[in-house]
């Protein structure tokens, strides 16, 4: 086998199985990090905690457990060919307030004085959902495919 030949046959085995690895990916992530909040075990519960002070509705453990539980929504949404639709908006819904934090605690998401470009590990944890949104479009672009 030269080159191409098994050039082409690794690419179509990653076009045939990426999306639905991103998506079994996000169920398992989304599913497993959701189900943390509630439980009281997220390493973010202090970061949501701190964000969610401006959002008078709930207590502060309240918004922790009603994000944690539209995470595990959003993972469950995402396992599912019909229920992408749904997932995708669940997200974006979500990923408006995960980068919160980089707007209303620059003193927590970034490094003294480096503010944009020294991001704290909470404000890594927070850009990288920039891959998340991406790989969301990747997904979102194959809603329309026959399952």
């Amino acid at each position: 086998m030269d080159f191409s030949e098994m050039d082409q046959k690794i690419s179509a085995f990653m076009e045939r199985w990426g999306v639905f690895a991103v998506r079994l990916s996000f169920g398992v992530i989304f599913i497993w990090f959701g189900i943390l909040k509630p439980s009281g075990i997220s390493a973010a519960e202090s970061l949501v905690l701190a964000t969610v002070p401006w959002l008078p509705v709930f207590e502060g453990e309240t918004w922790v457990a009603i994000i944690g539980w539209w995470e595990v929504l959003i993972g469950i949404a995402f396992l599912f060919q019909k229920t992408i639709r749904i997932a995708i908006g669940l997200l974006a819904l979500q990923m408006v307030g995960t980068f919160m934090p980089l707007v209303f605690l620059p003193e927590v998401t970034f490094q003294a004085g480096l503010i944009p470009f020294g991001p704290t590990m909470e404000g890594q944890y927070i850009i990288k959902n920039l891959m998340i949104i991406s790989a969301a479009l990747v997904v979102g672009g194959t809603v329309r495919n026959k399952a």
